[in-house]
């Protein structure tokens, strides 16, 4: 698991929290956010727009592809699906 550094606010009803309560609260939204934030999660929510070639890339896979190919070639958008 990647420990980055990251800023985390965490609100709470409980005002007296150990560290160790922090620590392991902080620990589990680690492991949450590096689980939703993978490469597969991203590709599944969003899609690749080529305007070059008139076609709307759906598949996690070939999204996956279609990033790593094209690169910053102009009119390919990747649009999030929401």
């Amino acid at each position: 698991m990647n420990n980055s550094n990251r800023d985390i606010l965490i609100l709470s009803k409980s005002f007296h929290w150990s560290e160790d309560t922090m620590a392991l609260e902080v620990a589990s939204l680690h492991k949450i956010f590096y689980e939703m934030e993978s490469t597969l999660n991203f590709c599944i929510a969003n899609e690749v727009i080529d305007v070059n070639r008139y076609k709307i890339i759906s598949k996690p896979l070939l999204v996956q592809q279609a990033i790593k190919e094209r690169g910053n070639k102009p009119f390919i958008f990747i649009c999030c699906k929401n």
